[in-house]
């Protein structure tokens, strides 16, 4: 007697009602954030091209401190190493999420977004590396076209959609939580350099007393930030990216409630319920103002085409992402258990593939850290908002189409249901 064979998970079907509630408070969040993010990047563009780019330069420029740190920082440099970390703290919460309880949690179900990302990151990676290597320029870049900018993409996709199914919107980002991750670790790994020993001894030291103290159900703001901020400059103080403290301390917040300690939510829920509007709609718009501001000229916008690390940078966000992530997805589906929700068709899996080529935040830092010179990072940074819009507006093409699909659907639905009649499905 045979066996009977197993049924194959459906990514993105039903979700527990937890869960679907947590994934439609993050939409929301991150996609009126995406709005704001859209217009601080406006703004800084404006800005730094016109007769006042002076003072937006100058104000980018201003340097504070914090003396019990040993940090003395420029705003741009406050920005990108200190609000973006309250950015990557709320991905580290719903990374650890998704993981345990969400769409992550079983080998099947986190096959297909893995897959999806994972090839969305390489495939990038290798078209600039082909261009560089073709052209003879600079390999360090190659980091830069791997990161989709969740926000951003999500913004794109409320401007433009009425009737796509939730479960797309679903898949962006529970894709981009991968995607994240991702972009995490390159960070860390690649682009840390003169680490301190010391330093990084005591941050780790301040992990273990943030996780004891999860571990031992204590409460209370009055321990957790003050600690958080010191785990964050003893990391940044001991040669690795700042923002990587965010994610160690998200992953360390227990994300499954405890009914014995009185919890009606995990800490993990509460601090996302608290901190993702201020990183959605302050800490990544603010590091948006000053980082993109970038002095834009026909020549550089001329360079971005002939010269090898921009258009690399180019291709990877524009082709690299739409190629990896489609065939990625396509890939996941047809040779393992896992199989997409029957309410999304391929053609929106490469709406959506496209629409990732908005690469905008943590591209925009990768660039920052993987090309020092100030005249090499404005033609990286030009690279990479002309890769975003043409991502963005090849993606709304394909998005409306789409969404003219499903309006005629829905609209068929709707007569059939008044006439008393059963709609096909």
């Amino acid at each position: 007697m045979s066996a009977a064979p197993r049924e194959r998970s459906v990514f993105l079907g039903l979700l527990p009602w937890p869960e679907r509630v947590q994934v439609a408070r993050a939409l929301r969040t991150e996609t009126v954030g995406g709005l704001v993010l859209l217009g601080a990047a406006l703004v800084a563009l404006v800005w730094a091209n016109t007769p006042w780019s002076g003072g937006y330069e100058s104000l980018r420029d201003v340097h504070f401190g914090v003396p019990v740190l040993g940090l003395d920082l420029s705003v741009q440099h406050w920005t990108a190493d200190g609000l973006l970390t309250v950015f990557f703290l709320v991905a580290g919460i719903e990374l650890k999420r998704e993981l345990l309880v969400g769409g992550l949690s079983t080998p099947a179900m986190a096959l297909l977004p893995v897959v999806a990302a994972v090839c969305g990151m390489v495939v990038p990676a290798a078209i600039y590396l082909a261009a560089v290597t073709a052209g003879g320029g600079r390999a360090g870049g190659w980091a830069v076209p791997m990161a989709t900018d969740i926000a951003f993409a999500l913004a794109v996709l409320a401007v433009l959609s009425t009737h796509l199914p939730t479960a797309l919107r679903a898949f962006l980002l529970t894709l981009a939580v991968v995607d994240d991750l991702g972009a995490i670790l390159v960070v860390a790994v690649f682009f840390s350099g003169g680490l301190r020993p010391a330093a990084l001894g005591g941050a780790f030291a301040g992990l273990v007393v943030f996780y004891l103290l999860q571990r031992f159900r204590v409460r209370g703001w009055w321990w957790y930030v003050p600690l958080g901020v010191a785990i964050w400059g003893l990391t940044y103080n001991g040669g690795v990216h700042a923002t990587v403290s965010g994610v160690a301390m998200g992953l360390a917040l227990r994300c499954v409630r405890d009914p014995e300690a009185g919890e009606d939510s995990s800490p993990g829920e509460r601090a996302e319920y608290l901190l993702r509007p201020v990183s959605a709609g302050f800490a990544v718009p603010l590091f948006a103002l000053f980082a993109a501001g970038v002095s834009i000229s026909p020549g550089m916008l001329g360079e971005t085409f002939t010269r090898p690390e921009p258009l690399g940078v180019l291709l990877g966000l524009v082709v690299g992402k739409s190629v990896g992530i489609f065939t990625g997805t396509y890939l996941a589906a047809r040779f393992t258990r896992a199989r997409l929700n029957p309410d999304l068709a391929w053609a929106d899996v490469f709406a959506l593939a496209v629409l990732s080529g908005i690469g905008f935040t943590v591209a925009l830092l990768i660039a920052e850290v993987s090309f020092p010179d100030p005249a090499a990072t404005g033609q990286i940074k030009a690279a990479v908002l002309l890769g975003s819009v043409l991502a963005a507006g090849t993606a709304a093409l394909l998005v409306k189409r789409r969404d003219r699909v499903y309006r005629r659907l829905w609209e068929a639905e709707s007569r059939d249901e008044d006439a008393g009649g059963i709609p096909d499905v």
